[in-house]
């Protein structure tokens, strides 16, 4: 990008940053009238941890937490949205999103492009005290909207308790083992009330 000043190429990644509200998820937003877009998806989850900060362990920076969920699912630009309940390989997806963080990243002047793939990375290393709790909202946001739609992408994905229990669970204890407390007695709550089939 030789030639280009650095407010252009700021500017080129903010643009290509727009295509993430092209990016349909498995998650119908609350209301259950429609499925929530990545973008939308990455702003709620700024806002859940504004709002549950105090559900985070020792160490956790929420400024950081914010950066890595506002810049985590920027990849799905390139590699789309695969839901956790979904069929997909996930090495085949690891190397899609490396190879969308290269391209989209690499729109950013140097600075830029080391400081917020830096983050990215943290976040999906998921290492760190701010990662895991990061990946924890990542994961507690979905069932929530779920449990508010009446179902949502478990009725879709045919998803049992125990599944999300194996798949969602155990990632959300890691870093805010409150929130799946929180989260565990309303999913026995809605799988209780459901019909016998």
């Amino acid at each position: 990008m030789s030639g280009h000043t650095r407010l252009d190429r700021q500017i080129a990644f903010l643009n290509e940053a727009d295509k993430l509200k092209n990016t349909v998820r498995a998650t119908e937003i609350c209301d259950g009238s429609r499925f929530e877009n990545s973008a939308e998806h990455s702003w709620h989850l700024t806002l859940y941890a504004l709002v549950l900060a105090d559900q985070a362990g020792p160490g956790v920076d929420i400024n950081r937490v914010i950066k890595m969920l506002i810049l985590h699912d920027l990849v799905e630009i390139d590699a789309g949205d695969n839901p956790i309940f979904g069929d997909f390989d996930a090495d085949v997806v690891a190397l899609q999103e490396q190879a969308a963080a290269d391209r989209i990243f690499g729109l950013l002047p140097d600075d830029l492009r080391q400081d917020l793939r830096t983050i990215w990375e943290e976040f999906e290393a998921a290492a760190s005290p701010s990662a895991k709790f990061a990946k924890s909202l990542d994961r507690f946001q979905p069932p929530m909207q779920n449990l508010q739609s009446g179902g949502g992408s478990w009725t879709e994905f045919n998803v049992s308790e125990a599944q999300i229990h194996t798949r969602v669970g155990t990632k959300i204890a890691i870093g805010a083992p409150g929130l799946w407390a929180y989260a565990r007695t309303r999913i026995a709550a809605f799988f209780a009330a459901l019909p016998e089939k």
